[in-house]
């Protein structure tokens, strides 16, 4: 089972829970109510228990329209004369879920909605003196609507905060790949260097006694059979360490021998793994990666990485844009956010971030710029050849 599949499945669980103990709560409440009226029951306020309860399954497709329907579900059992239950009783579920699904705002308006009306009826048809009614009353169903509200605001807050750490430590594993990697091309790039002098050594050698026993044939065999000696041994050798060198450069390539590159193609994945911590970012993207060469498509790539990487750690921010396109033919990148714009959103720039992105924009032909913005928020922004001369 996918885990889509199993996040779903919980969902639907945890929704049947919440429905099935809001119907039993009011049902409990309603026949608490009759027995202490010594009343017979009412089987119209135990259908508006299951109402109660039912709409609920539908939290997450229609939170709006759960939340509307409790709420005058509410005022229809209150006009109806049914058994007493309080006023917040029968909407607190709703609140939550509203709160909990992001509508914080639809939230507090509909308790205070709520709250109001209740309030309002009561002033007008109760006997109760005015303190009693805007003491322990008002007190009790004010404290219940405001619960459910702030529990699905934290609620929801702490799915955010857990997302936004998970998405985090991703990112940061990720760098960390990426910086082992750039060390470890580094050091193939050393080999490779040291390949260059040991085989420029080595044949160099082998030229110098060639010649030796190319002018000792014929006239000193022993000579020339030692030179010869001597190219076979420093040949030998010097295969070894060709051998040697050649599996560790190709040590860290995949099992086709290349090292996976990234496009602008994956930029989807890149916003939707964002959008999970909270971020919402815009996406307008008018190059197409085979618009592009190669190494530059790469680049792209890694430059808007590594931007919404900052965005996400450093930037505090709540949306960002992300503009590619290509003009005259350069290929332009832009990304920006509304966070601090102060320079802690470069930070990982004076590292392996941008840092290195910039100097490979530069060895492409182009630039790269990161700062605040002009009004609010950081701006990266980057400009390069599409076709490579």
């Amino acid at each position: 089972m996918t885990t889509a599949r199993r996040e779903r499945r919980r969902s639907a669980l945890v929704d049947a829970l919440l429905a099935v103990g809001v119907a039993a709560v009011l049902s409990t409440v309603i026949a608490l109510s009759h027995a202490a009226a010594a009343t017979p029951p009412d089987s119209l306020a135990y259908v508006f228990a299951c109402g109660f309860g039912a709409v609920l399954l539908l939290r997450r497709i229609a939170p709006v329209l759960v939340l509307l329907v409790s709420v005058l579900g509410t005022f229809g059992y209150y006009i109806l004369d049914l058994s007493p239950i309080g006023v917040a009783l029968p909407v607190v579920a709703a609140l939550f879920s509203a709160a909990d699904l992001g509508l914080t705002r639809w939230a507090v308006g509909a308790g205070s909605v709520v709250f109001a009306v209740s309030l309002y009826f009561r002033l007008r048809d109760a006997e109760a003196p005015l303190g009693d009614l805007l003491g322990y009353d008002a007190i009790s169903n004010l404290a219940l609507i405001a619960a459910g509200v702030a529990l699905g605001y934290s609620v929801r807050a702490r799915r955010i905060r857990s997302a936004q750490q998970a998405e985090i430590s991703r990112l940061t594993e990720e760098q960390i790949a990426r910086e082992a990697a750039s060390q470890m091309q580094t050091e193939r790039e050393s080999i490779s260097r040291e390949l260059h002098d040991t085989i420029g050594h080595t044949m160099s050698v082998i030229s110098l006694h060639a010649g030796v026993g190319s002018e000792a044939v014929g006239r000193d065999d022993r000579a020339a059979g030692d030179a010869f000696d001597r190219i076979r041994a420093a040949s030998t050798r010097s295969l070894h360490e060709l051998r040697a060198m050649v599996r560790i450069l190709r040590s860290a390539s995949g099992p086709d021998g290349m090292t996976g590159v990234h496009s602008l193609s994956a930029v989807p994945d890149l916003v939707d793994a964002a959008s999970a911590t909270g971020l919402e970012v815009t996406v307008d993207v008018s190059a197409a990666p085979s618009e592009l060469a190669a190494p530059v498509d790469a680049a792209a790539y890694r430059v808007i990485q590594e931007s919404i990487t900052n965005i996400i750690r450093h930037a505090g921010a709540t949306r960002a844009r992300v503009r590619v396109d290509i003009s005259e033919g350069m290929l332009r990148i832009s990304v920006t956010d509304n966070g601090r714009g102060t320079t802690d959103a470069g930070d990982a720039a004076g590292g392996y971030g941008l840092a290195g992105m910039s100097e490979r924009v530069r060895l492409l032909g182009g630039t790269l710029t990161a700062r605040p913005s002009a009004v609010s928020g950081f701006s990266v922004e980057a400009t390069m050849p599409a076709r490579l001369p």
